[in-house]
């Protein structure tokens, strides 16, 4: 069976940053494929979403999908089509100006979210109540929007997700 992590890097990111580095390493002691798709062409989070959707990703019977940030977002909206075994998301953009969706609708068995008490970029609150409408496993820590500060532990709760999916 060909299991697949997309991991969708963040508005102002690149597509291998040192999260998408730490995880990819988590996913490949599961032998599991690890792909960045580059979004840098656009800032808008919506022209993302048709990005992931055009890729062909027929090849996979089991994916998951990652996102920080604004590739949160796309990773949410994204898996009403693509129908994840699960998501994964870091500081996501959720409830804000500019973006499209504000219902989402995740067609996925499991959600897990971190977020950082001190992000300036997208209210803790944000994540919250997405945790709340979603049944979602939050985790809010002491880091700031890039959870830098935190990415031992969030890599060690990748591998809890990637053995459980």
């Amino acid at each position: 069976m060909k299991k697949l992590v997309i991991y969708n890097h963040g508005k102002d990111s690149i597509p291998w940053g040192e999260k998408a580095i730490a995880l990819a390493e988590v996913a490949k002691r599961h032998d599991i494929a690890f792909i960045s798709p580059d979004y840098q062409a656009s800032n808008d989070p919506d022209l993302r979403v048709k990005q992931l959707l055009a890729m062909d990703l027929s090849v996979y019977q089991d994916i998951i999908l990652v996102g920080s940030s604004m590739g949160a977002y796309v990773a949410t909206v994204a898996s009403e089509v693509i129908k994840p075994k699960g998501l994964f998301l870091m500081a996501p953009a959720f409830f804000l100006p500019g973006y499209q969706c504000s219902r989402f609708k995740p067609r996925v068995d499991r959600i897990e979210v971190f977020h950082g008490w001190q992000d300036d970029v997208v209210p803790p609150e944000n994540s919250w109540r997405f945790c709340k409408e979603h049944r979602a496993t939050l985790h809010m820590l002491d880091a700031d929007h890039r959870l830098l500060s935190i990415l031992p532990i969030m890599a060690e709760a990748f591998d809890r997700f990637l053995s459980a999916a």
